[in-house]
């Protein structure tokens, strides 16, 4: 029987930073990253690909804002607008892999999921929001949009703006898990688990109802490679491995260390909370829950195999 690995893509994969987001360009970077999959093919996975949408999601928040201030287009909440993503990158993702396997001749299909998943209302995060979305922005232009929306914005820890923050509770399960399972089981490639699925809560009624954030797609994807019991969890992103003192002149990148060392580096402060930090905390949960690795780099280190950082239950 085949393995199984869950390629989260970040942000940066489908959206630079330089760029202003248009189709064209999208596309392009969803095309050229999609090819890096081809080398986990080869190695004999089964692939689930989860994506990021903090670029996306910003944007669709901003439209709402100025529907509603130009012509009086009723606000969506949040978690339509996190749906609205997740249904239109996945398209973007399905159909560029799909010409990715024409080019290649590989017969195999490829389906996306729109994925709710599970949090708890409770959740402190909604007290503390700390997720980033949308552009980077001057410090004066941001002051301006948080008191005319009543947005929070936090610097980036890499110095490059202003971001928007929102809630971003824990994930407690992917729903249709199940139907992820048995889809790419059968050896069709799943796109699952976009922006880090739909939030929803589950009421007093038993029903289930959206919220007003944004789940990290790194946690949730996490959670969903232990649920359908995948061997490997690779996390895609914009450096080729995890440093620590991160930009500092002793910067020093990491090879392969235990989930343990990597809960110690953290502990110690060693990855910031909106950048390295949730990708780390996803990896350890993932290893001690059962995972064989997790893999942290970006796209064109896939299949290389000193490419990346490896986090691993013991050396």
């Amino acid at each position: 029987m085949k393995k199984t690995a869950v390629v989260a893509l970040g942000g940066n994969a489908l959206l630079r930073g330089n760029e202003i987001g248009t189709i064209q360009q999208q596309e392009k970077n969803t095309y050229d990253t999609c090819i890096s999959l081809l080398n986990l093919l080869k190695e004999g996975y089964n692939l689930v690909i989860t994506h990021g949408n903090g670029p996306q999601v910003g944007n669709i928040m901003l439209r709402n804002e100025a529907g509603y201030n130009n012509y009086k287009i009723p606000k969506m909440p949040l978690d339509i607008c996190v749906a609205d993503s997740q249904g239109g990158i996945g398209y973007m993702i399905e159909r560029q892999v799909y010409n990715l396997f024409k080019d290649q001749k590989i017969k195999k299909n490829v389906v996306t999921l729109v994925t709710q998943v599970l949090v708890d209302k409770n959740d402190p995060a909604f007290q503390n929001p700390t997720k980033p979305v949308g552009a980077f922005y001057l410090k004066e232009e941001a002051d301006l949009l948080a008191r005319v929306n009543n947005f929070i914005f936090k610097e980036d820890p890499r110095k490059r703006g202003w971001r928007r923050v929102v809630p971003s509770p824990q994930p407690i399960d992917i729903l249709n898990k199940k139907v992820i399972k048995d889809l790419v089981s059968k050896g069709n490639v799943v796109i699952a688990s976009g922006g880090g699925g739909v939030p929803v809560f589950r009421g007093e009624d038993n029903k289930l109802y959206g919220v007003e954030a944004v789940i990290d797609k790194d946690h949730a994807s996490a959670l969903l490679a232990r649920e359908i019991g995948a061997e490997a969890f690779y996390i895609l992103t914009d450096v080729p491995k995890v440093c620590l003192r991160f930009h500092k002149p002793d910067q020093k990148e990491l090879d392969v260390i235990t989930a343990d060392e990597a809960q110690k580096y953290y502990d110690e402060g060693e990855f910031a909370a909106g950048s390295m930090g949730p990708k780390i905390l996803a990896a350890i949960k993932f290893v001690k829950g059962g995972g064989k690795e997790t893999v942290i780099t970006d796209s064109t280190m896939l299949g290389n195999p000193d490419g990346g950082t490896r986090i691993v239950g013991s050396k």
